[in-house]
């Protein structure tokens, strides 16, 4: 992950944060005038596309994964179990992601899918818990660790 400062006058800001979020996987941008008022400063932070190898499609990194609903009743036994949530480890929280993932990308068509939003936000907790900071799609980044937690476990 890097950050990028830009000087640009006012008017190209939308096209320059624009090329940027197509080259680089972005943060949000922080903008603020120059000292005499007359162009912007933009601050990003950024990093690279991941590699299509790093992001397995959903039927790779969830082939042998077991079925949604037993990974529902495992999810509701954990937590049936669970003194406490501080006390939930990284593995349910992964396989917890992967399985909102899995049920959002069932309604994938859908124009308002809340099941993607769900499946989002379950994500960036994962993202945040493992690499506090980086920048990367959040989903992406379950069905990688998904994959790799199979592959692990085989």
């Amino acid at each position: 992950m890097f950050e990028i400062r830009i000087i640009c006058d006012p008017a190209d800001t939308d096209r320059v944060t624009t090329a940027l979020a197509s080259a680089f996987t972005t943060g949000s941008v922080r903008r603020h005038p120059t000292r005499d008022g007359d162009r912007t400063r933009l601050y990003l932070t950024a990093d690279h596309h991941p590699a299509p190898a790093d992001c397995p499609i959903p039927e790779q990194a969830y082939a042998d994964a077991p079925s949604i609903g037993d990974e529902i009743g495992w999810t509701a036994r954990i937590l049936a179990t669970a003194p406490c949530f501080t006390e939930l480890g990284r593995e349910f929280y992964l396989r917890k992601a992967a399985l909102l993932d899995r049920i959002a990308l069932l309604h994938e068509t859908d124009t308002l899918n809340s099941d993607a939003e769900t499946a989002e936000a379950a994500a960036l907790h994962l993202l945040d818990l493992d690499q506090p900071g980086i920048i990367c799609a959040p989903r992406h980044y379950v069905r990688q660790q998904y994959a790799r937690r199979t592959h692990d476990h085989q």
